[in-house]
């Protein structure tokens, strides 16, 4: 729903306004500009000088041109075309560097109900890094923020979360993220693997066992329900859940009650729950090997976690953030051959392979130079190394060049989707060139090659 504005606010109401929010907030015109902006705002983003008056995406993002321009979704533009309020994962600078934030755009209007400008509250997403952070989620990929912005949306509601990916993509990781930034916070987190469990035994670790219930049961047990309590159960390859136990979460989901093991007093259940699993549960569904009842209790919000190959611009980010977190890791720099040679490699165990590639190769890299032989087979992987132009060439068809400028540049954004001003160094022309060049990118012309 928008907001509407009545002219009677005044300067000091729409300040007041503002100052109601502790994120930070500012009132943009219809072009772009800050026309107010709160203490939260001033502290975030006033670095470079008084904001007042700059355009958001220059103050943001330190852009000569708005979002839609450079490649991003902007939120007022879409905002302004719909008339409805719009949400958007940016990356911002900040006084802390390039952060996740959540933006939240809405229109105002005025007694006659157009548009006369709009409200922007800034969320920061606390449990991601665009930098190499030491722990938690990090990453600024396109593919990797889509994931983020689904985490950000539902991480405030009770709504039961379906993680789905491939094995090494970081499942729990971003279950810690869900049950960080929600409500229940304060309270435990409760992982259970549940690959390789019995069927005993996944009902004894979930919902505990009395003293005799059976053979070996020397005592009461809590199970891991009890433990959640006031937090969050993460059942983690929820598909390798035998079908003979399913009916029993199922019931718990739905009744909200369960009974230890051997034990006949019904107590109440207090979790939320977050489920993840690498296999196709659609088709186990279709397969009978997974209840259709379940599937729809657990999969209320599905989010789809990247692979690594589709989020290859986050390899040197992830890489410094690994070495970071890997224990007596004394790597000083990486070579530019052996970066190369990660970044190429498909990486079919995902983050957990990487992790382990790196772990292995700081063990041999003495000098604290890591390169492509200390790499093992992802450095063997890259020694022959492909003549593009040749693949370019292979054939009787020439390319134009302004196509082919056309599809370089659009893998080169894919590849670095960060800072444009440091793309363009890169590839060795001015900002303000590029920027002309993504437009034209963005509108599906030939780039000139001037």
């Amino acid at each position: 729903m928008s907001t509407t504005l009545q002219p009677p606010l005044g300067p000091d109401g729409i300040q007041a306004l503002l100052e109601g929010f502790s994120q930070p907030a500012v009132l943009l015109t219809l072009d772009h500009r800050i026309a107010a902006a709160n203490s939260a705002y001033n502290r975030w983003y006033s670095s470079g000088g008084d904001p007042l008056d700059r355009h958001c995406y220059e103050v943001s993002h330190h852009y000569p041109v708005p979002c839609d321009q450079a490649g991003e979704q902007c939120p007022l533009s879409a905002c302004l075309r719909s008339g409805e309020p719009q949400r958007a994962l940016h990356l911002h600078h900040t006084p802390a560097g390039e952060e996740h934030v959540d933006v939240d755009m809405r229109p105002l209007r005025d007694a006659k109900g157009a548009i006369s400008g709009f409200l922007e509250v800034m969320h920061h997403v606390k449990f991601a890094s665009a930098l190499p952070a030491g722990e938690g989620l990090v990453g600024r990929s396109p593919a990797f923020n889509r994931m983020l912005e689904l985490v950000q949306r539902t991480a405030p509601a009770e709504i039961p979360v379906l993680l789905l990916g491939e094995s090494g993509t970081g499942k729990e990781l971003v279950a810690r993220a869900v049950h960080e930034s929600s409500p229940r916070a304060n309270g435990p987190f409760v992982p259970l693997e549940c690959s390789g469990l019995t069927e005993s035994l996944f009902e004894s670790e979930l919902f505990g066992h009395e003293k005799g219930a059976f053979t070996g049961a020397v005592g009461r047990k809590d199970g891991l329900v009890e433990a959640a309590r006031g937090g969050t159960l993460f059942l983690d390859e929820v598909g390798d859940i035998p079908l003979s136990m399913q009916v029993k979460l199922l019931r718990l989901l739905e009744s909200g009650t369960f009974r230890r093991v051997g034990g006949v007093r019904v107590q109440r259940a207090d979790f939320r729950l977050v489920c993840a699993t690498h296999r196709n549960l659609r088709r186990m569904v279709e397969e009978e090997s997974f209840r259709e009842d379940l599937y729809y209790r657990i999969s209320a919000f599905p989010i789809q976690l990247p692979a690594l190959r589709e989020r290859k611009g986050d390899i040197p980010l992830l890489v410094d953030a690994l070495l970071k977190r890997i224990p007596h890791a004394h790597v000083e720099r990486i070579a530019p051959e052996a970066m190369e040679c990660l970044e190429r490699w498909p990486w079919p165990g995902n983050i957990r392979e990487l992790r382990n590639v790196l772990e292995r190769a700081s063990l041999l890299a003495d000098d604290g130079i890591l390169r492509p032989a200390h790499l093992g087979e992802v450095g063997d992987g890259c020694r022959e190394r492909p003549d593009p132009a040749g693949e370019l060439l292979a054939g009787n068809e020439l390319i134009p060049l302004g196509r082919l400028e056309r599809i370089y540049l659009a893998r080169a954004v894919a590849r670095f989707p960060g800072d444009k001003r440091e793309l363009a160094r890169r590839l060795g022309i001015s900002e303000r060139t590029l920027y002309r060049k993504l437009r034209q990118l963005q509108q599906g012309e030939d780039t000139d090659l001037r």
